[in-house]
């Protein structure tokens, strides 16, 4: 029987969560069982890797911890933690080093959104023991999060957006090698990436599509959200036209058992993996562009920019790449607003004739949140 990607998905983190609380305290299924109802299974993952290098800095560097295994620390333990603890846990993630499962010596770093995600696992630990009264004091509360900078939001401007679709459709510039695999993927390619730009879903429920989900009678298409939410977005008529070439070449595909109702295949014909697309947009657009570096998430981006830039709605474009705060839109359309504003300062004319008027300076750039970035390290060749 056919398995949706995102229940494969689900089941694949269950069990990668359930070898890590193997090498983890006995203390950690309680808590991983306890916070169940309210989080989802790739938040629980995350927490238990992050708590893990946590532990193993703490069996390291705690005095009152040397000689013993990660199996052996008990919530006593953890009742021993301090403030200072925690805060030269978050100096030494700046830079360490640790061996891997077949003994090499690795380099690792973590910069402020590395170091902000590993406050928060730490943080939910302790306010959940805390809060059933198992441990004495909570010293993770007083732990400040890593101030995150905004950085330079990186989109493709209207002209690159067209360009990149043009290089998909012909190829002409790929490689030989590439030129080979591009008359098997062609329709695919042009699919994939127009969709991504045309409707600003994420590349993980972009993945997920099956044929199942698509309502050709509405150009409506059902998704998975992050969290498990369904919803319902819709493509316009230039996806339309790159779309049904695809599928009129699916259907004469036989695919791999468990995968007959999945709408992108790699040549393997098995469901298209996150990583796949990654490499496929990287490859197209670094032809478009040298200096600037275009994921997936970034053709997300461009969407929204594009969106925001012929509605004005920030409440629409929220509701339609998936935000569950507009806040969270609205802090990363600063500048637009900006723009915004001062277009408006010349807009109403008191006295002015209008041709004496002129235009004020307007910012050049225009902005999409980053914060939802998908990160899945399965890889398959295109």
């Amino acid at each position: 029987m056919s398995t949706s990607y995102h229940e494969e998905q689900r089941r694949k983190n269950i069990l990668k969560l359930r070898d890590l609380m193997l090498e983890m305290p006995d203390f950690c299924f309680e808590y991983f069982q306890g916070i169940e109802q309210t989080t989802a299974e790739r938040t629980r993952l995350g927490y238990a890797h992050d708590l893990k290098i946590f532990f193993e800095y703490l069996l390291q560097y705690k005095t009152e911890f040397k000689g013993l295994e990660m199996h052996q620390l008990t919530l006593a333990h953890l009742d021993q933690v301090k403030v200072r603890d925690i805060e030269r846990f978050m100096e030494y993630l700046t830079f360490y080093e640790k061996k891997t499962d077949e003994g090499i010596q690795i380099e690792l770093q973590n910069g402020e959104t590395g170091k902000a995600r590993k406050v928060a696992a730490i943080r939910s630990m302790f306010k959940y023991f805390y809060r059933k009264q198992e441990i004495s004091s909570n010293p993770a509360s007083l732990i400040d999060t890593p101030k995150i900078h905004e950085k330079n939001i990186i989109r493709l401007e209207v002209d690159e957006i067209a360009r990149l679709l043009d290089e998909v459709d012909s190829g002409e510039q790929l490689t030989e090698r590439q030129q080979a695999y591009h008359k098997y993927t062609h329709s695919r390619d042009l699919a994939l990436i127009t969709l991504l730009l045309g409707t600003g879903m994420r590349v993980s429920e972009c993945v997920g599509l099956n044929l199942s989900d698509i309502d050709y009678r509405v150009n409506g298409l059902k998704i998975t959200r992050k969290g498990g939410n369904e919803a319902v977005i819709y493509y316009g008529a230039e996806v339309e036209e790159a779309l049904l070439p695809y599928l009129e070449e699916r259907r004469h595909i036989i695919p791999q058992t468990g995968h007959e109702d999945a709408l992108f295949l790699s040549m393997q014909k098995r469901r298209i993996t996150v990583r796949a697309v990654e490499n496929i947009v990287k490859k197209y657009a670094s032809i478009v562009t040298q200096i600037k570096r275009i994921s997936p998430h970034k053709l997300r981006s461009s969407y929204g920019t594009q969106l925001y830039n012929e509605t004005g709605d920030i409440y629409l474009v929220a509701d339609v790449l998936g935000h569950k705060d507009v806040n969270t839109t609205r802090r990363h359309y600063a500048q637009m607003e900006d723009t915004r504003r001062r277009r408006a300062a010349n807009a109403v004319l008191l006295r002015k004739d209008p041709e004496t008027v002129s235009a004020p300076a307007e910012a050049s750039e225009t902005v999409i949140p980053e914060a939802d970035a998908d990160h899945t390290s399965s890889s398959e060749q295109e």
